[in-house]
Formats: structure tokens, sequence, C-alpha cells
């Protein structure tokens, strides 16, 4: 196998697994509006290498955390609708402004900082509703009040008005989930009585649009399930698995029944072993909890960690693998194996990829 000049470790992003994806849940939600959520460095899948796929797919918006993130996109050519999930300090509202692109808003103090705004533009948000995930958003009393402050101000334009699930992919029972649709059809009401009825009404991310239809309103958040990660058990579309996580052999050596490996003297090998080490550790983002307990695969040959995963590196025992040799290719365990090892989930395990590392677009 053959890898990319200039890299020891890399991530290959399979562009015909992303569109395959994409298809199968445009079919899932039907005729609700696709947004592809690609914040957090498109869920470590890199960034304008995801946007830029899915662009030329045709979807129509794309979610993002912050402001920066938005305006990389637009830098990269993107003039697709952009929504801010995440926080817009008011000293970043301008930008968002200038950029086209739209944001939440949530605190009256971001209200009465638009209105100090210059501008000719219309300034286009969306107002999170809390339901019970007890995360950001407004409810109540203070939608209302929220509500008659952005009256005041023409420039401002409601676009939406979603909220979020807390409890849907950890659980059979739609009982809370429910409780949630109900208050998020009450605040709806609310603001019709308010003569707000906004174009894009969105309540649903990846679980909710494929488990609980009755969640999808004019438009749902694809975010894990774009990449082909599942966030439940119960999710079984034939998504396809977008993102492989590579790196080589750097060194090999020959070491001797109970000789240790790496620090801490952790663990010995029980026989006389062949060691490879691989250039890639914590600062990567590979775990230090897959020490001595996750495999990689060489020559399509599982091959165990051995020690500690150091900051840089790790070793493996490569001694079912005669065939082996330095600048051999080395495949990195999925994301749902690390996160089983680690006892965390997929998210955590692709998000905290170092960003700096490599993406190579394969077919």
């Amino acid at each position: 196998m053959s890898y990319p000049k200039k890299a020891k470790t890399w991530v290959e992003i399979s562009r015909s697994a992303l569109i395959s994806n994409i298809r199968i849940l445009q079919k899932k939600i039907g005729d609700c509006t696709f947004m592809a959520v690609v914040k957090s460095n498109a869920y470590g899948h890199g960034l304008i290498e995801i946007a830029k796929i899915v662009d030329r797919a045709g979807i129509p918006w794309f979610g993002v955390d912050n402001v920066d993130e938005g305006i990389a996109l637009r830098r990269a050519g993107i003039q697709k609708k952009i929504l801010v999930l995440g926080y817009t300090p008011n000293n970043r509202l301008n930008d968002c402004i200038q950029n086209g692109i739209s944001f939440v808003v949530y605190n009256m103090k971001t209200i009465r900082k638009l209105k100090s705004i210059k501008t000719t533009k219309k300034i286009f948000v969306h107002i999170p509703i809390e339901t019970g995930t007890t995360r950001q958003g407004v409810e109540g009393d203070e939608l209302h009040a929220l509500v008659q402050e952005i009256k005041k101000n023409p420039k401002i334009v409601i676009e939406g008005v979603s909220t979020h699930y807390a409890n849907i992919e950890d659980t059979h029972d739609t009982a809370y989930a429910t409780q949630q649709l109900k208050r998020y059809q009450n605040a709806l009401q609310q603001l019709k009585s308010q003569g707000i009825n906004p174009i894009w009404k969105h309540t649903a991310a990846s679980a909710a649009a494929i488990l609980f239809p009755e969640t999808l309103f004019d438009m749902a958040r694809i975010g894990i399930a774009l990449y082909g990660l599942r966030s439940s058990e119960r999710i079984q579309l034939p998504l396809k698995r977008v993102l492989t996580w590579k790196t080589i052999i750097a060194q090999i050596k020959d070491v001797k029944k109970n000789t240790p490996v790496s620090y801490g003297l952790t663990e010995r090998v029980l026989r006389d072993s062949r060691i490879a080490v691989i250039p890639i550790g914590y600062w990567d983002g590979f775990d230090r909890k897959l020490s001595s307990k996750a495999y990689v695969s060489i020559h399509g040959k599982p091959c165990k960690i051995i020690g500690r995963v150091c900051m840089n590196m790790c070793m493996v025992d490569i001694t079912n693998v005669p065939r082996a040799r330095v600048d051999d290719v080395v495949i990195l365990p999925t994301a749902d194996e690390m996160a089983h090892i680690v006892q965390t989930i997929n998210y955590e395990i692709v998000t905290r990829i170092n960003p700096l590392i490599q993406k190579i677009i394969v077919p």
C-alpha cells in the first residue's frame, strides 16, 4: 500500500462513502431540507474537504459551531446557507452579518448589540427553544421578551426556530423526547401569537431524523450520520464509514522474551518478538487509554499495541506479520473500536483527531 509523500500519519476520506450516506439520508428525511453539520472540523474529518464534497452534492445548508468556521467555508467558495449553531460573541456578530451567515440568538444582550451595528444587510437569526436539554435556548416569558425586543429592529429576520433533544440516542423510550416536542410546538404557537412564523423550523439531529420522524419539520441537522457513524445502536441504515486513519512503520526491533516496552514498564513481551514503532500518539488524538488494548492492522493482520501510547509514537507487536517492513502502511482501529476500548462515544474519537493531520480524499 502507498501513502502520501511527507506524511507519517494521515486521514483518508472516502468521497463515495460520503455521497452514499448523503443519498441514503436524503431518502430517509424525504422532503425535509438537509443541513450538513460540519462543525468541529467536520467531526474531525476536515471542514473544507468535507464541505466541498457536500456542496457539490447539492446540500443547501451547512451547520457550523462558530463564525470562524463559517468564514472558512465562505473563503473556500461555499455560497450556500450557513448557520452558526454555537454561541457568537457580541464582537463577532458583524462578521456573521457581513459574510451572510445566520446565527442563533438567545440573549437579550445580543439583540441590543445588534441594534448598534450599522448595516444595510438583513440580519438572519434562529431562536433555539429550551425544551428540556438544559443547554442553550430560551423559554416562556423569556422567549416573549426576546421576540418583542427583536421586533423593534426591522433589520432582524427571525429566519428559524429550533430545539435539540436530550434523550433519543440512549433509549428506546421516546417519552421525554415527545415531551420536548410538545414544548417546542407550544413555543411555535406562542411565536405565532406574536406574528412570528419562521421559514425554518428544525428540531431533528441525526438520531431524531432517523428514529423519530415526528421531529422532522422544515429542516434536519444531519451530523454524525453524515460521516457513517451511528449515534444509536437502533440506527440500521446502511451508512458507510467515511474516515480511515493510517500511519506507517518507522522502525522494527527484535526483542527477547520478558523485555519491557514503553513508559512505566507496564507490559513485557511474553515471547521473543518483533516490535514495530509507529509514529502516532496522543498528540495526534490517539488516546493513551488504548495502551496495551487496541489492535492496528498491518498487511491485513491484527497487531496489538504493546505498552503505553506515548505523545508522538507507540509500539505494536508484529511477530505474526513476517512480511512487515519499515514504511509499510498501518491502519488504525475504527472510531467505534477505539470508543469501545476507552469507554466513550465515537463522536469524541473523531473530533479529537489533531486537525493538523493531513486529509486525503480517496474515491
